[in-house]
């Protein structure tokens, strides 16, 4: 009894993202696109590029191997933090413009 004429048994399947390698995460260009509106015209925007970002980086880490745009959330992420970064600047200097207005307006008032 000799094995010699039979195939072998096919290697088995690679864990994630199949023979083409690994998948692009779902919320990766979302991501992203988020965080640059964040930064060109709606500040609030970055907070959700920065919290979805979190969430689709512990995903990525959770399953090495399985996604490939890694740095495509990190920059959307990064760019949703300096867009919360912005957000809160200008909150800052809208109140201070805000207080300023309200002393400058009570002294020509007064004077």
């Amino acid at each position: 009894m000799s094995d010699y004429g039979t195939n072998p048994p096919p290697p088995p399947p690679p864990p994630y993202g199949g023979p083409a390698g690994p998948i692009d995460h779902p919320k990766g260009i979302t991501i992203l696109v988020l965080g640059i509106l964040s930064l060109v015209c709606c500040s609030p925007l970055g907070i959700a590029a920065w919290l979805m970002g979190n969430t689709a980086l512990k995903e990525i880490d959770a399953a090495p191997g399985r996604y490939g745009n890694r740095q495509i959330v990190q920059i959307g992420r990064i760019l949703g933090i300096i867009g919360v970064a912005f957000l809160v600047l200008s909150v800052i200097w809208i109140f201070f413009l805000g207080g300023m207005a309200v002393l400058t307006s009570s002294t020509e008032t007064m004077g």
